[in-house]
């Protein structure tokens, strides 16, 4: 049986929430401290679980803590139950097995990753991993061996946007897919771009990407050898986060509904990788995902 996990999470970037969210589904929660998190999304999906059953304390446990401002540090500790906050990101070092850099500002991953990668830890690095394909390559050229770094959109792994078995046979072979999230196209555009390459693996040679941007919205067309997809990030216009899948026969709408689930099968895939129990994500895949995030920028 694999070790239980020292963990340590390092936070904290504008509107994410994810020190709060990862770190209590290893460790549970203090619910009357948790109801104070900055985004209320988080207290009422975790009061929908069932701790320890539903987490994963089996795995690990975060047992460090790293944020900018240490009264932000404190919070999230009290929250979800970690026990030891730091002054240094590098006094995780020697204290910790592996590492959550749980958060989104991409421009910040390089130098933040790059102590732990130096060490040798495994390191969750969140999306994007960067928002260059070059930034992208030189993180992983940091990497002391060859499955050091996991990066991901969690909602790569939202059941609830697979296509069932009868779905693709009603729709037939899928030719377009359309999708709309709220928020900025840096941080939330890969939500849409990885679960739809995810579930594209006869997508063919990327081919063209194309962008249009207001003031507020982002509009990108991806087109590859068999199939285009239409993305579409709302800013400050609030719609409901789903995909839509047209086949030649007909068209199948799924819709994002469960958080929590992705983010516990995400961190899950990051300890099995570490156990060598699974494989890392195909990292020209985590490239090609990161080109299309570069382009519509432009």
């Amino acid at each position: 049986m694999a070790k239980k996990l020292k963990i340590g999470v390092i936070g904290m970037s504008e509107g994410n929430g994810h020190p709060y969210s990862w770190s209590a589904i290893f460790n549970g929660y203090e619910a009357k401290a948790m109801q104070d998190c900055p985004f209320p999304a988080i207290p009422d999906y975790l009061s929908q679980q069932n701790f320890p059953e539903d987490g994963l304390g089996e795995s690990g446990k975060v047992t460090h803590i790293w944020t900018q401002d240490v009264e932000i540090s404190k919070h999230i500790a009290a929250a979800a139950k970690i026990e030891n906050i730091v002054d240094n990101l590098e006094d995780m070092i020697g204290e910790v097995d592996a590492i959550l850099l749980a958060r989104d500002d991409a421009e910040n991953h390089y130098e933040m990753a790059f102590p732990f990668l130096k060490a040798g830890l495994p390191i969750f690095i969140d999306k994007p991993l960067a928002l260059s394909v070059k930034e992208a390559q030189e993180i992983l050229k940091a990497q002391q061996y060859e499955n050091q770094v996991f990066s991901c959109s969690s909602i790569r792994y939202a059941d609830e946007l697979d296509l069932t078995l009868k779905e693709q046979d009603q729709i037939g072979e899928i030719v377009h897919v359309e999708a709309a999230i709220p928020k900025k196209w840096d941080t939330y555009a890969i939500h849409l771009i990885e679960p739809i390459i995810a579930r594209l693996p006869n997508r063919g040679k990327l081919i063209d990407i194309k962008s249009l941007h207001s003031d507020s919205i982002s509009n990108c067309i991806v087109k590859w050898d068999n199939t285009t997809v239409y993305l579409k990030v709302t800013g400050k216009v609030p719609v409901l986060v789903n995909l839509k899948f047209y086949g030649e026969n007909g068209v199948v709408k799924k819709d994002f509904k469960d958080s929590y689930n992705c983010f516990k099968k995400s961190l899950h895939k990051f300890v099995a990788i570490i156990n060598g129990e699974e494989e890392n994500i195909d990292r020209r895949e985590t490239l090609e995902i990161i080109q299309i995030l570069e382009e519509g920028r432009k």
